[in-house]
């Protein structure tokens, strides 16, 4: 069984840097990665913020937000 990991970013160079590096980093049969590029999926926004995520790019991990590096605010996206 596969744990859920969703990554969570805005598509500016650092997002994109935190994409290639750390969610393809992840053991894929271990993980099911979903990417959610929120510039693009503006109504995933209030999901990010329900996870915890307070900037991107983040990885949320089984409901634990991990903050890579700072992006943009979430505040800055809606």
């Amino acid at each position: 069984m596969s744990t859920k990991a969703t990554f969570y970013h805005a598509g500016c160079p650092v997002c994109v840097a935190a994409e290639h590096t750390v969610a393809e980093a992840l053991d894929r049969s271990r993980y099911t990665v979903e990417i959610v590029h929120l510039g693009q999926q503006k109504g995933r926004i209030a999901e990010a913020e329900k996870a915890g995520v307070k900037s991107v790019p983040a990885l949320v991990i089984d409901g634990q937000p991990f903050h890579i590096n700072h992006g943009a605010d979430l505040s800055l996206l809606k």
